[in-house]
């Protein structure tokens, strides 16, 4: 079985999932993003995302829907072999959302650590 693994430095996670969201708040802007994907194979497939609001560097692309105050839009991105997240303790953690439910990814794979990358990807699980 597929899942999705996710590591950084020594720490690394496994979690049986097919597919999830990807959820933060931009640093300025303090507005949320938010990207579903699903595990297709060893790849990650951006489904669809979509922003609470606008501004500075945030405007929705061509073809964003404006749904009950928050814009919906497929990016056009080829299948990834994985994400790579910078970290910083100085801004709201990402999230990883499952099941209808949220965590921080500092309850997955602890609090970062100044310039931590965490890489997300498909994963073998046993």
């Amino acid at each position: 079985m597929t899942g999705l693994c996710l590591a950084a430095a020594a720490i690394s996670a496994a979690l049986p999932l097919q597919g999830f969201t990807l959820a933060w708040t931009h640093s300025i802007e303090k507005i949320r993003w938010e990207e579903d994907y699903r595990i297709v194979g060893q790849h990650l497939e951006l489904v669809e995302a979509r922003i609470r609001g606008s501004g500075a560097g945030m405007e929705p692309p061509d073809g964003a829907m404006l749904k009950n105050g928050v814009w919906h839009y497929r990016p056009t991105l080829p299948l990834l072999p994985r994400l790579r997240l910078a970290r910083s303790g100085y801004v709201a953690d990402y999230e990883l959302c499952w099941d209808a439910q949220c965590k921080p990814f500092r309850d997955i794979v602890d609090a970062p650590e100044a310039g931590q990358v965490v890489d997300l990807f498909a994963c073998d699980l046993k």
